[in-house]
């Protein structure tokens, strides 16, 4: 499937900004059923010049303005040729060890709840158990936009019992980890039947299973990844794997608006 994609993230300040820096992780990677076939980064209209890998194998631009100015606009775009991969994910660039994504972090920490789910989780093997708890954490957490922020923890989530795509893989990641299973946090973009209800962008998760890699589970729609998907970035959570982050010095009232585009294309012919 091609996929063209274009994310647009606008920022307005009533007073202005005297500096501002920021890490965008807004770049895909090619890797066995993604490939990149273009794509860029523009942020106030030139591409960032310092960009590197983190330690979880992302690519970040690294954004730095020195001057005043009261807006500023960052733009990511391109085209991705995807296929269905059974939400397999291989031959990414190295990153951390698996093992480092069994570590807890403040929106993944897990409660007596969430220990619960987890324990009462049963499968043959490691990949049918997780199967099993994404429809787990599905049952007990509705899809409610604006039911939570994004700072809303795991057990928060599920103890509200609704919650959005980000609610939803924090829960898997959170109980995932209790079973021993190393999970880390995704982002991308994915293709729906109706443009109009595009998200700024999509979570979900991957987990490793020895014999597999990583494979990725789509708790919000029920599903593994399919050609659908666009992946971006992952880390430990939502905070790790944010597509922008940074900070500013002054800039008061700041306005934000995002605008996502993600449009299947048709191939060319041959």
């Amino acid at each position: 499937m091609l996929i063209f994609v274009r994310h647009i993230t606008r920022y307005r300040y009533a007073e202005p900004v005297s500096y501002t820096i920021q890490s965008l992780r807004l770049t895909p990677q090619s890797f066995q059923g993604q490939r990149v076939l273009d794509w860029r980064v523009l942020a106030g209209g030139t591409s960032p010049a310092l960009h590197f890998r983190d330690g979880c194998g992302n690519v970040v631009h690294l954004l730095t303005i020195h001057a005043r100015h009261q807006e500023l606009v960052i733009e990511a775009s391109g085209t991705v040729e995807t296929r269905d991969c059974n939400g397999v994910v291989a031959g990414l660039a190295r990153g951390a060890p698996a093992r480092v994504f069994l570590k807890e972090t403040a929106q993944t920490r897990p409660d007596a709840a969430i220990r619960g789910l987890a324990e009462a989780i049963a499968g043959k093997d490691a990949l049918d158990k997780l199967h099993a708890l994404v429809g787990a954490v599905r049952e007990r957490v509705a899809y409610v936009p604006g039911a939570t922020g994004m700072h809303t923890s795991a057990a928060e989530a599920l103890a509200n019992g609704r919650g959005v795509c980000q609610d939803h893989a924090h829960i898997y990641i959170a109980a995932a980890r209790t079973l021993g299973i190393p999970t880390r946090y995704v982002t991308g973009y994915l293709v729906l039947d109706d443009a109009t209800m595009a998200p700024a962008h999509h979570a979900w998760a991957e987990s490793w299973v020895e014999g597999l890699g990583w494979v990725g589970f789509d708790v919000a729609n029920g599903i593994s990844p399919t050609a659908g998907y666009v992946r971006l970035a992952c880390g430990l959570d939502a905070r790790y794997a944010a597509p922008i982050v940074g900070s500013r010095r002054g800039g008061d009232c700041e306005m934000l608006e995002v605008a996502v585009t993600v449009e299947q294309q048709q191939a060319a012919q041959q």
